[in-house]
């Protein structure tokens, strides 16, 4: 069983599963923390310039860690997914899903004729470059899809959006929808968590894997809501947050004031 079928079997099973965001598009960063022992790592190509040459580079120095690379999409778009799917990702998160239509559509973006509508292609990373003779048969049992609830109408609806065939997985996002409840800047408010809380019980409802952007301190309240699948944070968050605590500690700088521009 590869890696990525492995995953998927995990998310069908709702077993636990932790990693962490990747937004600095550094290829050193992914090979120090492929051997950090995350189940996956969350490439961010929705709020970070990270281009497909960087993200194949990415993908290269994870390919001999057990953690799967997952990348989360700008948008819903044809190309994207299939260029990635060529790449060999382990699976994808659709952002800001709105609706089972969309996810249905997402799903046939990933799938092959006659279940959707994926071009077929040969000599790429995904199939070993034309070595692996089985890849279009066994494609969907190594690949996970999972999408992203962010609203408070798509959170409300995500039972219906978690039992679209094809969909291994909703993700709810309490930055986004904290914003969408008026709240922003406030994923940890009362109202947010109880928003965020009845998501993930509405997609457990639905049988599918149920996943929330928190911190650590935050998980067992979200998995008593039924989430196992976690994103304990960022890489760039972990080295800002170390970094300041060190400096604090040690310097006498002032911390850096944002910028105006």
């Amino acid at each position: 069983m590869t890696r990525a079928a492995s995953f998927k079997r995990r998310l069908l099973g709702a077993e636990m599963t932790a990693g962490l965001f990747c937004c600095s598009y550094g290829v050193q960063v992914v090979e120090a923390l492929a051997g950090s022992g995350f189940d996956y790592l969350l490439f961010d190509a929705e709020h970070t310039p990270n281009s497909l040459p960087q993200l194949h580079a990415q993908l290269c120095a994870l390919a001999d860690s057990p953690t799967v690379p997952i990348v989360r999409l700008a948008s819903l778009d044809l190309v994207a997914i299939k260029l990635l799917l060529d790449m060999g990702v382990a699976g994808l998160m659709v952002p800001n899903v709105q609706s089972a239509e969309e996810a249905a559509q997402a799903v046939r973006f990933t799938r092959y004729p006659p279940h959707g509508v994926r071009g077929v292609a040969g000599s790429v990373r995904a199939t070993r470059y034309g070595r692996d003779r089985d890849y279009l048969a066994r494609a969907e049992d190594r690949f996970s899809l999972i999408v992203q609830v962010e609203t408070a109408a798509s959170v409300k609806d995500a039972e219906r959006i978690a039992a679209t065939p094809g969909v291994d997985g909703v993700f709810v996002g309490p930055n986004d929808l904290a914003a969408d409840m008026g709240l922003l800047g406030q994923p940890g408010h009362p109202e947010v968590v109880e928003a965020v809380s009845a998501g993930l019980r509405r997609i457990r409802q639905a049988g599918k894997s149920a996943g929330v952007l928190c911190a650590e301190a935050d998980v067992p309240l979200y998995r008593a809501a039924g989430a196992n699948l976690f994103a304990l944070g960022s890489d760039l968050g972990l080295l800002v947050k170390t970094a300041d605590a060190l400096a604090q500690r040690h310097c006498s700088a002032p911390a850096a004031s944002p910028r105006q521009d």
